[in-house]
């Protein structure tokens, strides 16, 4: 399987070497990076090429990379059901950039494109409709960035008295504990049942 992937890498970097920066095969998966100025026609021609034929989009996703210049990578998941291979596309991002939305070339880009926009803040030019679609209306902040934190910034619930949805400051019942990772059975003062089978065996 790899040996026909790494087919159809190089296949592709030949007929599109204007759209490819790099590609590898990693876990039986290929991979290809590509410009952000470029991303829309590569995808294009993945749909079109009739030696790759994906014209399935599975997912597209974000990794978030604080410590990059280019601080997200965009990436789309395709399938071809002709050839029966799928293919990963990246394209790295900054943050005060847009990516330009795939929705001409696959329809079903439009709800991933804005899952992405809610769970990372990345804009997608010219998409239909872009506005939060997992969290509510007034969510601040963009909960799959690294620096998002894990509390969050406002509390959702239903006051019993006021006989509505209120938002409130995240407020922590207790501080912050300090752990330090050791397990339940590490510095114990006491046997457990069957240890004295281990200390027997050791005398």
């Amino acid at each position: 399987m790899s040996e026909a992937l790494k087919e159809l890498g190089a296949t592709i970097e030949a007929k599109r070497p204007d759209c490819v920066l790099n590609w590898d095969v990693a876990y039986g998966e290929l991979t290809v990076n590509v410009p952000l100025s470029g991303i829309v026609a590569f995808i294009e021609f993945l749909k079109t090429d009739n030696g790759c034929k994906f014209s399935t989009l599975v997912d597209i996703t974000a990794v978030d990379h604080p410590e990059r210049e280019a601080r997200f990578d965009v990436v789309y998941h395709f399938l071809s059901m002709y050839t029966n291979q799928r293919i990963r596309v990246k394209v790295a991002v900054r943050e005060d950039e847009m990516v330009p939305s795939i929705t001409e070339v696959h329809k079903s880009a439009n709800w991933f494109e804005r899952e992405v926009f809610d769970m990372f803040g990345i804009l997608f030019t010219g998409h239909p409709d872009l506005r939060r679609i997992l969290t509510d209306y007034g969510f601040r902040g963009f909960p799959l960035r690294k620096d998002f934190p894990t509390t969050g910034y406002t509390e959702v619930r239903y006051d019993e008295v006021e006989k509505r949805v209120v938002y409130e400051p995240v407020t922590l019942t207790q501080d912050y504990r300090q752990f330090d990772f050791m397990s339940p059975w590490e510095g114990a003062n006491y046997i457990l049942p069957g240890d004295e089978k281990t200390e027997e065996a050791k005398g």
